[in-house]
């Protein structure tokens, strides 16, 4: 009697669900979005302003630091939406959060000096690249499951 035996390729991983592929995508994003950030006061001046109760021409307050607070923590919540959110609530949360963050992204270069254009070229270009990834990984977002025993995780579950 033969028996057959399935030789796999060590380097193929299979599918991965769209949940991780967007909480990996939103964890990537909230990191470069906040070392930008820190970056960003090594820029000659900046901290000085920031000493002297200024960031950009806005005045340090409160309602400063919570809408900074609120920008940040968009991105980190997303990282748990993704994963824990039903499918449909998830895609359009997704799309949704994505497609405003966006021009927001882009708002940043507001202001920049033409010395200043690599890094916020940069910065910004793969900010906008993520969320591109998000918006199309939540957009085609398959719409009929496979067999359950086909799935990544199930594995994972024994």
């Amino acid at each position: 009697m033969t028996t057959r035996t399935e030789i796999t390729n060590p380097l193929d991983n299979g599918t991965v669900p769209v949940q991780l592929k967007l909480a990996a995508a939103w964890t990537t994003f909230m990191f470069l979005y906040v070392y930008v950030d820190i970056l960003n006061f090594y820029k000659p001046g900046v901290v000085d302003g920031i000493l002297n109760g200024l960031v950009w021409r806005f005045d340090i307050s409160s309602t400063l630091l919570t809408i900074f607070l609120v920008s940040v923590s968009i991105p980190a919540l997303m990282v748990v939406l993704s994963v824990t959110l039903p499918a449909q609530v998830n895609r359009l949360t997704n799309l949704v959060v994505a497609s405003l963050l966006i021009p927001y992204s882009i708002f940043n270069a507001a202001g920049a000096t033409w010395e200043w254009a690599a890094f916020y070229g940069i910065s910004i270009g793969i900010e906008v690249l993520l969320l591109a990834f998000i918006l199309r990984s939540a957009w085609a977002w398959p719409r009929t499951s496979g067999v359950a025993a086909d799935h990544p995780m199930t594995a994972l579950r024994r």
